[in-house]
């Protein structure tokens, strides 16, 4: 597929267990690879595809099955509810960043091309990279790089963007990288410089918050015994996977009702981590750091 090659396709497919009559969402169609799939296995059930690019728009899937919603997961009860659907048999995300999206120069996500700083998955959001990068405070700046990048000399970096923005406002990636020459560790600037753009790019898209408002929205949405899968790249956002599924929130603590039963929505339905074959991290870059967690609503 030219805009994207889809993550353990067959692996997170089968992981939802598709019904013929099935209703599922995905909520990450990008260039509709996992859509494709799934809707292969529906007779008269229904997939709704949500993503809030209209670089995914190109990638439609032509069938009365499909019904597709230009927003950010972040709606997905609201447009569910719009659409008269209340349950769904099955949810999968295949979070991060689609290949089309690090090879286009013009969207500003990756190093390796001098673009515009933007980073914006929906084009027409208020904040970009740009804004990021010129108008928050050292300290924010400080803040981001630490959390979403972790990375240690995450003040170094503030003080030293801040610092040049006051001689000259920083417009592009390539700007941007030059600033950073002087902290990059020797042998592996690509790494480093990979971790920054990632903290960038997760608090331009508010990422994280975005996550958790979805996962909460499944125990509502996910019929019991219908399915969760879910794709993560980074341990930030596998942490927040991992804990939803164990605990049915983020905090890392297992809640339990007056007679000390656990009280979590989900139950994991593999305990082992599925990661991509040697195979299929050969053929798919993107694949390398790719973890599938499934998990089955109680």
């Amino acid at each position: 597929m030219g805009y994207h090659t889809p993550v353990l396709l067959n692996e997170s497919v089968e992981g939802l267990l598709v019904k013929p009559n099935g209703i599922y969402v995905d909520v990450t169609f990008g260039g509709g690879g996992h859509s494709s799939e799934i809707i292969k296995h529906i007779k008269k059930g229904k997939l709704v595809g949500f993503d809030q690019d209209d670089d995914a728009l190109p990638n439609l899937i032509d069938d009365k099955r499909f019904i597709f919603v230009n927003h950010n997961f972040r709606f997905l009860k609201n447009f569910l509810k719009y659409h008269q659907i209340d349950k769904v048999d099955g949810l999968l995300a295949d979070l991060g960043v689609s290949s089309h999206h690090f090879d286009d120069p013009e969207r500003g996500f990756s190093f390796r091309f001098d673009g515009d700083l933007d980073m914006r998955m929906n084009k027409s959001a208020d904040i970009s990279a740009h804004n990021v990068v010129n108008e928050y405070s050292e300290q924010d700046l400080a803040k981001i790089f630490w959390e979403y990048g972790e990375l240690k000399n995450s003040r170094k970096l503030a003080k030293a963007i801040v610092e040049q923005r006051g001689k000259l406002n920083i417009k592009t990636t390539k700007e941007f990288s030059d600033v950073l020459m002087p902290y990059l560790p020797k042998h592996a600037e690509h790494k480093f410089l990979a971790k920054v753009f990632q903290a960038l790019r997760i608090e331009v898209n508010r990422e994280m918050e975005f996550l958790k408002e979805m996962l909460l929205q499944t125990t509502d949405v996910i019929k019991p015994g219908g399915r969760l899968v879910v794709i993560t790249y980074h341990s930030l956002e596998d942490r927040i996977v991992k804990n939803f599924i164990k605990n049915g929130h983020f905090k890392g603590e297992v809640e339990k009702d007056f007679f000390g039963n656990t009280l979590v929505p989900f139950k994991a339905v593999n305990r082992k981590i599925i990661i991509p074959t040697e195979q299929e991290i050969k053929e798919n870059n993107r694949a390398r750091s790719a973890k599938l967690r499934i998990a089955e609503r109680v």
